[in-house]
């Protein structure tokens, strides 16, 4: 006996209205609203295997899926932002798990860099060619790309990375370690990677923040990804820094691991017409086969004995992670 048609609009409209609510939810929220009914029991386990798939939200180019074989956990949550951004405090959730994802494939919002007073970017049209007065090269790798100020699009070559992520990775349960970045296809040797997303902070709010974290990484379950990137100035008396914090507003560039051999990746500050600021890009430093650990060094100052065991598992190993006072 099929139920009366009030009753089926109820549901209809019971369903359609969790469809836009569960996606906003955190994992212990969904968790513990998918105990109250069967129809919510399994809206969430649809959303956790949409979050499962990818990472970024479909923010990126390509899916970036979580992979573990190691426990129960599914995935992990944070709020993904393909490029750095200034935090705001309403910035608190982010819709996740449906296949209807309104995020969009990025292009870089140089807001978050400010712009520098009365720069003029590239006339070349559409596509620049190799004679863009915006291209810099050092040591063969770009460090200046077109910026806000130019008319080229985003497919000019002169944006490699402003494209976001377009190589396959995935990111992987490792034992002891935690989370991995992973190739999941052959990438050559000085292909753009992912940059360094996050929220840019004052060097105040880093100090702050990293006296908070290290309180609970004593507990042993917590682990930040506050980066923090100084850029010597011509007379090594000062430097340049920038502090990135991908603890909970980041992209998959959080889980990469640190390697005490220099990992297989190299750290590639990018400017961009009319930017102040430089973004923190990753490029292979060698030829990445499909299935392998992507990892840079995360420093090689070791201010603390006691500090976080590493399991990079290089012929260098110092057993320690890096560690230093922001």
């Amino acid at each position: 006996m099929s139920s009366p048609p009030s009753k089926r609009y109820e549901q209809h409209r019971f369903l359609s209205i969790a469809e836009l609510l569960l996606p906003w939810l955190t994992p212990q929220e969904l968790s513990t609203i998918s105990c109250t009914c069967h129809t919510l029991s399994r809206l969430s386990k649809r959303i956790t295997a949409v979050r499962s798939s990818d990472a970024s939200r479909s923010f990126e180019p390509l899916p970036i899926p979580f992979i573990n074989t190691v426990d129960s956990h599914p995935y992990t949550y944070f709020l993904y932002t393909p490029t750095c951004l200034i935090s705001s405090p309403d910035f608190a959730r982010q819709f996740w798990g449906s296949p209807l994802n309104p995020n969009p494939i990025p292009q870089i919002n140089f807001d978050s860099f400010a712009e520098v007073s009365g720069t003029v970017g590239c006339d070349c049209g559409e596509i620049c060619d190799e004679e863009c007065s915006c291209l810099v090269l050092r040591g063969g790798v770009v460090v200046t790309e077109c910026g806000m100020s130019c008319d080229c699009e985003l497919s000019c070559g002169n944006r490699e990375t402003q494209k976001g992520v377009t190589v396959e990775l995935k990111i992987v349960r490792v034992e002891n370690k935690g989370w991995g970045l992973f190739a999941a296809q052959f990438i050559p040797s000085g292909l753009f990677v992912c940059e360094y997303a996050g929220e840019l902070l004052t060097t105040k709010e880093a100090n702050r923040r990293q006296q908070v974290y290290d309180e609970l990484t004593k507990g042993g379950r917590f682990s930040s990804a506050l980066l923090v990137v100084r850029e010597f100035l011509p007379s090594r008396k000062a430097c340049f820094r920038i502090n990135i914090d991908a603890t909970r507003i980041g992209n998959v560039a959080r889980f990469i691991n640190h390697s005490c051999d220099g990992g297989n990746l190299s750290t590639v500050l990018i400017r961009s017409s009319g930017a102040l600021l430089p973004r923190v890009c990753f490029f292979t430093s060698r030829d990445i086969q499909a299935g392998e650990e992507l990892s840079f060094s995360y420093g090689d100052v070791r201010l603390r004995p006691e500090g976080l065991h590493c399991f990079c598992g290089s012929s260098c190993c110092f057993g320690i992670m890096p560690s230093e006072d922001t």
